[in-house]
C-alpha cells in the first residue's frame, strides 16, 4: 500500500521538508496537494521505476510550480477563500498527513516589551546563555514582525521586533520617527544580549543602515530590498496619493529632520490609481536630477559588516539602485568590515523575511493594489536564499 512520508512533520516554518510517496506502481501518475484551508496548491508527479515520488529529487509534470523544489508546494499556494485550518499534505487516492509548521520554534520563549516607550516582542532561546541580539525592523506596512524575530531566535539569536509606527502606543504613520527610539530599543536589548545587529526589510532596511551609522554598538546590518538613500515619509490618510503628497521626513536625529529624496508622482502612477490597475510604486522614485548627497546614508561609518540584498524586478521601489548607493560608498571608502551586495535579477520586492511562504505579486495598499514585481518562482527562491544569507551573515558577524 502506498505511503506518504514527510520528514520532519513538526519543524520551524523556515525548515526544508522532505516529502516522499513510496510503494506506488512505477510510472503511476500522482496528484500531491498542500493546504492550510485558506491557501492551497497542487502538482502532478510520475512515480519513478522504484514506485517513489520524492519532491527533493523529482519535478512535477504539471501543477502550480515547475522544476525540482522540495518546498514548491508551499510557496506556490494561492488563496482559496476558505477558513484557515491545519497544514495538510494530501496524495489523491492515498491519504493525508498533517504537518506542524512552527511559527515559534521549540525552545524559544516570547516576551512582550512595554517599557521605556517601547512596544515590541522579544524572542530568545529558552536557556540561561547570553545570545547575540538582533533588532528586527519591518517596512512600510508598520506594526510588528514577530514571525521574523521568532524564527531568528530559533537560530540562536535574541531577536527584538519593535513597532515604530502603525501599532498602538507608537505613531500612526511613518513621519519624522526619531532614530533615538531605536536607540532605546538597542539599549534595552543590549542589556539582555551580547553583540548587536539590525535586520530590516524595505523601509526597515533603510532604517537599519541609519542605525548602523548612528549607534556604534551595532556590529552588523542586513538591509533587504532596502535603501542607501533617506526617502520621503509615508504620510497620513487612507488614500495613496494623499499619503505621498505629504512632504516631510521619515526620520529625525537629535530633533532635526533628515534630508530626503522626495517623491516624484508621474502621470502614469496617477492614472493607475484612478483606473484601479495595480500600482508600481517604483514610479514615484525619479533619479534623473540626481540624488542629493545629503540624502545619502553615510554607511561607511557603520562599525561592522553590511549585507545588502536587492531585487532586479522590484516594483515597490528601485531597491537595486537605492542599495547601489550604499554599495558605492562602502567600496569607495574601503569599508574595513565584511560587505556584500547580492542582487536577485528576476525577483520582486517580497523577498524579506522567512522562506517557504506563499508568494503574492499583487498586495493591497491604501485604496489601491500594489504590484510587487518579479515572478513567483524567482521571488520564492530569492526569499529562501536571502534568509539563508541573513542567518549566516549574522552568525558570522555576531557569533552564535
Amino acid at each position: 500500500m502506498a505511503e506518504i512520508l514527510v520528514n520532519p512533520r513538526r519543524a520551524p516554518l523556515d525548515a526544508v521538508l522532505g516529502i516522499r510517496v513510496a510503494d506506488l506502481p512505477p510510472d503511476e501518475r500522482v496528484v500531491v496537494r498542500a493546504s492550510t484551508g485558506d491557501w492551497s496548491s497542487s502538482a502532478v508527479f510520475l512515480a519513478d521505476e522504484r514506485g517513489v515520488v520524492d519532491l527533493t529529487r523529482h519535478a512535477p509534470v504539471e501543477g502550480d510550480y515547475s522544476g525540482v523544489d522540495p518546498m514548491g508546494l508551499f510557496w506556490s499556494m494561492t488563496r482559496t477563500g476558505e477558513p484557515s485550518g491545519p497544514t495538510l499534505i494530501e496524495v489523491v487516492g492515498v491519504g493525508k498527513v498533517e504537518l506542524d509548521r512552527l511559527t515559534v520554534p521549540e525552545g524559544v520563549r516570547r516576551t512582550e516589551v512595554r517599557e521605556h516607550g517601547l512596544v515590541g516582542v522579544l524572542f530568545e532561546p529558552d536557556d540561561d546563555e547570553v545570545h547575540p541580539g538582533v533588532l528586527v525592523l519591518g517596512g512600510s506596512e508598520g506594526g510588528l514582525h514577530e514571525l521574523d524575530a521568532a524564527l531568528l531566535a530559533g537560530h540562536g539569536f535574541a531577536a527584538l521586533a519593535p513597532a515604530y509606527f502603525g501599532a498602538p502606543g507608537v505613531p500612526d504613520d511613518l513621519v519624522e520617527i526619531p532614530l533615538e527610539h531605536f536607540g532605546t530599543a538597542l539599549e534595552w536589548l543590549g542589556a539582555r544580549a551580547g553583540r548587536l545587529g539590525v535586520v530590516g526589510g524595505s523601509r526597515g532596511g533603510e532604517a537599519a543602515l541609519l542605525l548602523g551609522v548612528h549607534f556604534p554598538q551595532v556590529e552588523a546590518v542586513v538591509s533587504v530590498v532596502g535603501s542607501g538613500v533617506v526617502t520621503q515619509c509615508i504620510g497620513p490618510g487612507t488614500r495613496l496619493l494623499r499619503k505621498l503628497d505629504h512632504e516631510a521626513a521619515s526620520w529625525t536625529w537629535q530633533g532635526r529632520p533628515l534630508p530626503y529624496l522626495p517623491y516624484s508622482i508621474p502621470d502614469e502612477l496617477r492614472e493607475r490609481v484612478v483606473s484601479g490597475e495595480p500600482v508600481r510604486l517604483s514610479l514615484a522614485f525619479d533619479f534623473s536630477d540626481g540624488i542629493g548627497e545629503d540624502a545619502e546614508i553615510p554607511v561607511e561609518r557603520i562599525g561592522g559588516g553590511v549585507l545588502l540584498l536587492s531585487s532586479g524586478q522590484d516594483e515597490s521601489w528601485p531597491s537595486v539602485a537605492l542599495s547601489e548607493v550604499a554599495w558605492r560608498r562602502l567600496t569607495g571608502h574601503g569599508h574595513a568590515h565584511r560587505h556584500e551586495h547580492v542582487v536577485y535579477p528576476e525577483a520582486g520586492h517580497l523577498i524579506a523575511g522567512p522562506p517557504h511562504r506563499p508568494v503574492e505579486l499583487v498586495v493591497p495598499g491604501p485604496g489601491v493594489n500594489f504590484s510587487m514585481g518579479g515572478t513567483p518562482a524567482a521571488t520564492a527562491a530569492a526569499r529562501a536564499d536571502a534568509w539563508r544569507r541573513t542567518v549566516e551573515f549574522l552568525s558570522d558577524q555576531l557569533g552564535t
